[in-house]
């Protein structure tokens, strides 16, 4: 499912116009990561948290001349399921 097949699901689900529920998907998402590009989780309960992480500098290797090569320590953006999606996935 791609952002237009949400917006039809939630167009049809819903009863409201698709260019209302994609400007709200939009702003929802603008949200999101405008919030954990400073640092904060986002929170959906039942659906999952959205937040960053870091990642350390490191040491990796050009896979054509094998030559090392330093990888500069990096920030990671991380998703964790919550419960009551993870079990509907799971079928419990």
């Amino acid at each position: 499912m791609n952002k237009a097949d949400l917006i039809d699901s939630v167009s049809n689900s819903s009863g409201l116009p698709k260019s209302k529920v994609d400007e709200v998907i939009g702003a929802t998402i603008d949200c999101i990561i405008k919030s954990v590009t400073k640092g904060d989780n986002v929170q959906l309960v039942g659906f999952g948290t959205f937040g960053s992480g870091k990642r350390a500098a490191r040491m990796g290797r050009n896979p054509r001349t094998g030559e090392e090569i330093k990888i500069p320590a990096s920030k990671t953006v991380k998703f964790t399921a919550g419960k009551a999606f993870k079990d509907s996935v799971n079928k419990r």
